[in-house]
């Protein structure tokens, strides 16, 4: 493998930054204003993912969730809850700093795609994790939908001008695992993310990584 992947795209929630407690207490505050029941945080593992409007409609009651005006009125409240507790918890996993120093030593070329909001993404990459260049860091906007829509894998792979083929994409769920292999890179599955193995080998993984520094084996 060693001279065919010269690129790395990264997934940011469960994959580079563990995000979850912070996710968690935004949507259960505006869940509580609401009279809703909440839920333990673990849950939340699998109500992430797909992007902040696809989590407001996943913590509501079945009955609730296709009711678009209350999906779009949590929504705002959720960005304003996030807005003021996203970096209270959330750190990088443990052995991302050394793989990412690592990875910047050998010239690999580093991006970050996420189905965060784009200015949450932008915002957590420049304050969380400050010391390691990324060439293109997106999330969410209204030019570049959520994945797995591959859209955002592709428009990234041209503005860097690294065919698809070239890059490794990884990432700790489902949806990651769908976008590599529409967008056509090299679908590394991590497992200390938010979802379990099964998940990832079903939807298209093809290698599994327990640890940060085992990325480094596959350039």
């Amino acid at each position: 493998m060693s001279s065919k992947y010269r690129a790395v795209c990264f997934d940011l929630d469960g994959t580079l930054l563990d995000t979850l407690d912070d996710l968690a207490d935004s949507a259960n505050r505006v869940l509580a204003a609401r009279d809703l029941p909440t839920h333990p945080v673990e849950a939340y593992k699998y109500f992430v993912g797909d992007g902040m409007r696809a989590l407001v409609r996943r913590i509501v009651p079945e009955h609730l969730r296709a009711d678009d005006e209350l999906a779009d009125a949590l929504f705002h409240a959720a960005r304003a809850q996030y807005a003021k507790r996203w970096a209270e918890k959330t750190v990088p996993y443990p052995g991302i700093p050394e793989m990412l120093s690592e990875l910047t030593g050998r010239g690999v070329t580093m991006a970050v795609l996420s189905n965060k909001p784009h200015d949450f993404t932008e915002l957590c990459v420049a304050e969380l994790l400050p010391h390691w260049k990324f060439e293109i860091v997106q999330g969410v906007s209204d030019t570049v939908p959520a994945k797995p829509d591959p859209a955002g894998v592709r428009d990234l792979a041209q503005r860097l001008d690294i065919p698809p083929a070239e890059f490794l994409y990884v990432g700790d769920t489902a949806t990651d695992m769908k976008t590599a292999v529409a967008g056509g890179m090299f679908a590394v599955g991590v497992l200390w993310g938010f979802r379990q193995a099964d998940e990832l080998l079903e939807n298209g993984a093809q290698v599994l990584i327990a640890r940060p520094e085992e990325l480094l084996a596959l350039l």
